[in-house]
């Protein structure tokens, strides 16, 4: 019942990986469903990285600029997904763990001018209306620029750091200028650095809403589709990544109720966003 946008800035901090490990760890009741889409105008990684090319380029955010323009494009959203549930070892998926692959070549962004806008209003139908939690990938620089919106329209917006210093370097404007455009964010730290939160949060001026190790082997099967581990599931990795996602489960849930007290958007009434 939440939209999130993961942001990155210089320094490959590892934005997909930690959407990739979200999802597959977020916590969802039953008929509820997690939508991850790659909305970074840089490309998309998870295709030919978790998926290692097996299914192609036959699904994807590519495919929806000709929807958009046909006004379909709500249904052909639904066909372009892909199911991550089956990565759990399961004969029969369930289908509540979706993937919307990212564009394959950065040109092809430029084609999207008018979708981003439509697929932010899509996500805040499947969240109203469904029930169903959306996770936006905006990559490097999707949070800026005309993919932007889908920053703005989200619950909260989370930008992914490592405690390094020339990671914490990086992140100052990234952060700022975020901060400025949408209001509140928070970070996921990965743990790589020397720099305990406390002190990520001190220079940076935001909240570190959660943590995940820095495990390079556990990130590859996630990255890179390398073999599991067979207690990959149990690893730090993802155990860290349950933990962060009940935390952004509560911070959503909390966010809402400051900023819709009485209840309005649920009811179907349109709320200001808090700058």
């Amino acid at each position: 019942m939440s939209v999130i946008a993961l942001a990155g800035c210089s320094g490959a901090p590892g934005v997909t990986t930690s959407a990739l490990a979200l999802l597959l760890s977020w916590p969802l009741e039953p008929g509820r469903k997690m939508i991850l889409a790659e909305c970074d105008p840089d490309g998309g990684a998870v295709l030919h990285g978790l998926l290692q090319g097996t299914l192609g380029d036959r699904y994807g955010l590519r495919n929806l600029s000709v929807a958009a323009r046909q006004g379909d494009l709500g249904d052909v959203f639904w066909r372009q997904l892909i199911d991550l549930s089956s990565e759990d070892g399961k004969k029969e998926s369930p289908r509540d763990r979706l993937l919307l692959p990212g564009i394959t070549d950065p040109a092809q962004a430029a084609s999207l001018g008018s979708v981003w806008k439509a697929l932010g209003v899509i996500f805040r139908g499947i969240e109203a209306e469904h029930s169903h939690d959306v996770l936006i990938d905006l990559g490097r620089r999707g949070a800026f620029g005309p993919s932007g919106v889908l920053a703005e329209q989200a619950d909260t917006v989370l930008v992914v750091v490592r405690n390094t210093l020339r990671c914490l370097q990086a992140a100052e404007a990234r952060v700022r200028a975020l901060a400025e455009q949408v209001g509140e964010v928070g970070l996921i730290v990965i743990d790589q650095g020397p720099y305990p939160a406390g002190e990520v949060q001190r220079v940076l001026q935001v909240p570190v809403v959660a943590t995940l190790p820095y495990a390079p082997d556990d990130a590859r099967v996630l990255s890179d589709g390398a073999e599991q581990a067979r207690r990959f599931t149990k690893s730090p990795l993802m155990k860290a990544a349950r933990t962060g996602s009940a935390l952004l489960v509560q911070r959503v849930a909390l966010r809402r109720a400051r900023l819709d007290p009485g209840g309005v958007r649920a009811a179907g009434g349109q709320v200001t966003r808090a700058r």
